[in-house]
This record gives structure tokens, sequence and C-alpha cells, in this order.
């Protein structure tokens, strides 16, 4: 069952992308990630014909700046975080906002300065330096076909395809900075999409008809421990 996919392109707040194996697979060639964030499900399935939507800016043009960026303007990125931040770097705001989420990983938003754990030296590799810069430098030329959207849930393109909505979750997606969902307007919308649908939230959600899938790890931080009571909502036929 493993999925090997592409590493994280960013690490963002409530990411799926350890997760994603747990999930069912995809069963169409398009799969659409309506709440995109670091979208860790397309990551994992990254040949797929992938259309996010994501309603933040700043997530969407980085996503959009991913997908056009040379490897070589890539790898030349800088490594060194000057005392005044990433707003002191000569680099654009995409690429600042890449160096950003991995100062701090999980974090909601980009970070101007490393955080504690960075600073440490623990898991070097783990965090903003030349082996993440050079393995996202080896891995852009792979989503080259990939679409985004800068919208919510409801610009999600009509057709079959694999649907993986990952919205924030009602109870615990309080730090997420554009958290305006109608959760039964949602529901709704997921029961009546053609295809596929996978949907995430956390156990005792009840906008729809969850089923608990267990203890999942992801990024650890100050509050987060590295584990979330899973549910899972999905559409897919049985075998």
């Amino acid at each position: 069952m493993p999925v090997i996919g592409l590493k994280p392109f960013f690490c963002y707040y409530g990411g799926k992308w350890k997760a994603a194996p747990y999930y069912p697979e995809p069963r169409y060639s398009r799969i659409i990630e309506p709440f995109a964030g670091a979208a860790g499900y397309a990551v994992r399935h990254h040949a797929a014909d992938v259309v996010l939507i994501e309603i933040d800016p700043t997530i969407a043009a980085l996503w959009k700046w991913l997908i056009t960026v040379s490897p070589v303007t890539m790898s030349k990125l800088p490594l060194d975080i000057p005392e005044d931040g990433t707003a002191a770097l000569d680099i654009c705001d995409e690429a600042k906002s890449l160096i950003g989420f991995w100062l701090n990983k999980g974090a909601s938003q980009p970070r101007k300065r490393p955080c504690a754990w960075m600073r440490s030296g623990i898991r070097p590799n783990s965090y903003w330096g030349s082996v993440i810069r050079d393995r996202i430098a080896a891995q852009v030329q792979q989503i080259r076909h990939w679409t985004v959207i800068e919208g919510d849930y409801t610009e999600s393109p009509d057709g079959v395809a694999t649907r993986f909505i990952d919205p924030p979750y009602q109870d615990a997606g309080r730090h997420y900075r554009f958290r305006t969902v109608n959760y039964k307007s949602l529901g709704e919308w997921c029961r009546i999409q053609p295809g596929q649908t996978i949907v995430c939230e956390a156990q005792g959600a009840t906008w729809l008809p969850f089923s608990p899938i267990g203890d999942m790890h992801s990024v650890r931080t100050s509050t987060r421990r590295g584990a979330t009571a899973e549910a899972m909502w999905t559409t897919q036929e049985k075998s």
C-alpha cells in the first residue's frame, strides 16, 4: 500500500503528506484538492491531472510559482537567513514564502525567522537548507502539468474526478487565516460531486457521517504533538 510520490514542497498546518497513504487510492486520472494547502495527497500522486484550489492568496501564489520556476532558479535560493528575516532577502515574495514555511514547519503562514527547533540544529535536514532546497529543485519539473485556482471550493471544475477535501476542521481549524466555511453547505456539495470524494475531518465532526480512521502523525509544533484523531467520509465504491 505504500505511496511514494514526491516529497513535500513545503510544510503547512494540517498538511496530509504523512497521512496520505492511509486514505483511498485515487480512482480517476484527475485529482482535485479544493482546500489545497501543501497538497499532500496530490504530491503523493503527482503524475495525475492535478487541480489545486486555494483561497489563501499567499498559498495560491506559491503554488503557481512552484509550477513555473526553473530548477536553476530554485537551486540558487539563499540558505542563510539575515537577522532581519526573510524580508531582507533579495528574492521574490513567493520564494520568501517557500523559505518561510521551512523556517517553522507546520505553520499556517510563512515565518520570517527560524523557529527554536531549527536554531537548535536538531534534524538540520528537516528545515531550510541545501538538502531541502536541492530536493525541491529536483522536483519542480514534475508538476508542470498542475493547475492552480485561487478561490474557494465552489470554483472547483465540474466532471468526474478524485476529490480530496481537507478543509479547516470544524473545531480544530482555528489557526487558518481564511476560515470561512459553511460546513452544512460544504457537506451538501461533497455528496453530489461525481466520481470519488474523500473528505478529511477530526473524530467527532458531524457535518458528514464520518468514520474514525485512527491517529495520524503530522508535523510537531509547540501546540500539537504530532498525532490527531482523524476521521473520513468517502463516496468510493467498494471493490
